[in-house]
């Protein structure tokens, strides 16, 4: 993958980004289903899976669904699974594997509060900005019930990096806005929301400072804001 541009880019509209995701990922939506998840992704998964079992957790929210990968694991553990995405085309790809999918924002969530016992959301929130970010996490928050867990995992590295990545050779759409975090700053946004239970980082290869950041929240109480 290459950076188009690797500034903070303010004049980016909201929209725009929007619009430029929506784009990409409803293009991307049928090879992705096909795309295998990495086994140290499967093994967090299934770990934290085994937690909610413990703690005897029934409904799982999934906030960035995609085509429906993780929810077919999440279903078939026995848990009440409802998955969201703003990309309409993904959501298509896992109604079409069975499981309740719906469109829907990361930051304008469409439920009750206290609806779901645990949520789980991987490589998304790095697409949203420091405000967008604060909203969805607010949402989380007011979606779970006290006490209950989230496991969010998403790109970051050693310094803060923004900008639109663009892959070549991919004809999936426009490039994406990423918003790669610092370690420190995701787990001060985390730690607003509720306890930090688990915590690591994995480099995407060796040497580099691009890292996957993986944590376990439990929610503290409902906020809204």
């Amino acid at each position: 993958m290459t950076s188009t541009t690797d500034e903070p880019d303010p004049q980016a509209a909201q929209e725009t980004r929007r619009a430029n995701l929506l784009a990409y990922y409803d293009a991307e939506s049928a090879d992705r289903a096909r795309r295998p998840i990495p086994d140290w992704r499967t093994a967090a998964q299934r770990k934290y899976l085994a937690r909610l079992t413990d703690e005897r957790r029934r409904t799982v929210l999934e906030i960035g669904c995609g085509p429906g990968r993780d929810g077919q694991v999440i279903a078939a553990a026995g848990f009440e699974y409802t998955g969201t995405d703003l990309s309409p085309g993904m959501v298509e790809v896992a109604r079409a594997a069975g499981l309740d999918a719906r469109v829907a924002s990361a930051t304008d969530l469409p439920f009750a509060d206290h609806s779901f016992d645990a949520a789980w959301s991987m490589s998304t929130l790095m697409h949203l900005d420091d405000t967008e970010l604060d909203q969805a996490l607010a949402e989380v928050t007011r979606v779970l019930v006290p006490g209950g867990l989230f496991a969010v995992g998403m790109w970051g590295g050693a310094e803060l990096t923004v900008g639109h990545l663009a892959e070549p050779g991919q004809d999936y759409g426009p490039p994406r806005y990423f918003h790669r975090r610092t370690d420190a700053v995701v787990r001060e946004r985390l730690g607003e929301r509720g306890d930090i239970e688990t915590w690591w980082t994995r480099p995407s290869g060796p040497g580099s400072s691009h890292r996957y950041q993986y944590a376990v929240v439990r929610s503290l109480s409902v906020s809204g804001g």
